[in-house]
Formats: structure tokens, sequence, C-alpha cells
């Protein structure tokens, strides 16, 4: 089985986010990115432990990016990729993404693609749903559990209200979420070994975007607290009538 992880970078939630040029891009001297923690944890540890138990026998990693991101995609590699392919090409139209991904896995026979259920910058989550059409291939979204059984992917995932077990034979798409996987650090030997891996650029054919950005808008700055003294149980109950807001 060869299985296609699909890997994007985002910022690190801790980096604070500074907007230039009227709000209309994000300025990115200062902040520190990481592995997309839904396709690190889930979609890649669920795919080095599919190839571990032996059912697996090629990971291979995608990543839509310019040169900054090789250094995302080569820790995806330490934690156990085989080889990764980065297309060369900047893009936050989800459609766009998945149309080059697909371009390069089109002539693959991938019998598995693996994604996080969304990033956690643009929180779309779409590209793999996009993916799976743009193939030609089934997919499950937001799966928490998955098993193979022969030519068979039997998958868990959230519903309104529950849970649903999804049985789907190969070629397949999956975005995957928590429950999937147990995440793990590099060690050092896949770190040393990430470093002479094959990264493969690629540079895309195709460039129409369906969506763009107009602008940027930061939340707005959290208020400040007021501390109420214990023992004043009556300003509390005033403030709660006078002030406090109900969502």
């Amino acid at each position: 089985m060869k299985i296609l992880v699909c890997i994007s970078q985002v910022p690190d939630t801790s980096t604070k986010v500074v907007l230039k040029d009227n709000s209309t891009t994000i300025e990115n001297a200062g902040v520190s990115y990481i592995i997309n923690p839904y396709d690190e944890w889930y979609a890649l540890i669920r795919a080095i432990e599919l190839k571990e138990s032996g059912i697996a026998s090629d990971v291979d990693l995608v990543t839509v990016g310019k040169a900054n991101t090789e250094p995302v995609i080569r820790k995806a590699l330490a934690l156990g990729g085989d080889k990764a392919i980065r297309i060369d090409a900047e893009s936050t139209d989800p459609y766009l993404t998945a149309v080059y991904i697909a371009e390069y896995a089109k002539s693959m026979d991938y019998d598995l693609i693996l994604c996080g259920k969304e990033s956690i910058d643009y929180n779309n989550g779409s590209v793999g749903s996009m993916l799976a059409e743009l193939l030609d291939m089934d997919y499950i979204g937001f799966a928490t559990e998955i098993k193979i059984e022969g030519n068979t992917a039997v998958v868990k995932r959230e519903i309104e209200g529950g849970e649903e077990t999804d049985s789907c034979k190969f070629p397949l798409v999956i975005s995957c979420q928590k429950g999937v996987a147990e995440a793990r650090i590099a060690n050092m030997r896949g770190i040393m070994a990430a470093r002479t891996r094959p990264l493969t650029v690629i540079t895309p054919t195709v460039d129409d975007a369906l969506t763009s950005i107009l602008s940027y808008e930061l939340p707005p700055a959290k208020a400040g607290v007021r501390l109420i003294d214990p023992a004043d149980m009556d300003e509390l109950v005033e403030l709660l009538h006078a002030e406090a807001k109900v969502i």
C-alpha cells in the first residue's frame, strides 16, 4: 500500500501575528512556523503506524509552498516519512491547493491519501474533499479511527450527535482528527536521516485560484479582568446584573 500524506505549514499558535500592507498580508519576519497539528499528530502518525505494522510500504509527503516551507517538510521526514514533494507555489485558495496536489498524485497510484481535517490558520477544512473529487476517489472526513482490513478501510468518524462507522475500498482520501493516532516526537536518528531523504521540488502547471484574500482583521483585544473580593457577594451580583453579557 502506498500512502500520501498532505502536509501544510501554519504559524505557531504562540506567534504574535502582525499585519502589513493595509492589512492585506501577514508579516513573516519573526513568525514561527510548524506542521499543521492535524496533519502531523493524526494523518502523518497514522500513516507511519500503518507502515510500522507492515500494512503500508511507502509513506510519501506533499506540501504546497515556497522554499521557506522546507524545514517543516524535513521535520515530517524526521518523524518517519520516506520522501517529500514540495509543489513550488503559494496558495491561500483551498481549491488551487487541491488542484496542485491532485496534479501530482494522479499518476502516482496512491492507495490512500491522508490529510488533517483542517489547517489551524484558515480552518477551511475543504482540501481533502476537493482532492478526492479531483482524483475521482471516495472521501471520508473527520476520522477518529482508521483500520485496514484487506483492501478495505474501516473508519470511524464523528457525526452530529454520535459516531458513524464507514467501510470503503481503496483508493480513498481520509481527513483525520483527534483519536486517529497518538502524537509522537522525532528522535535523533530520524532527524539525522531526514537530512538525506529525497525532497523533490515540482513547478505546478496550473494557476487558476477561485478565491483571493482581500484583507485580514485581528480579533479585538481582550478586556481587563476585574477581581472581586470573595466576601463581597453583593458587588458581584450587582456587576452580573449591570455589566455581564450573555453570549
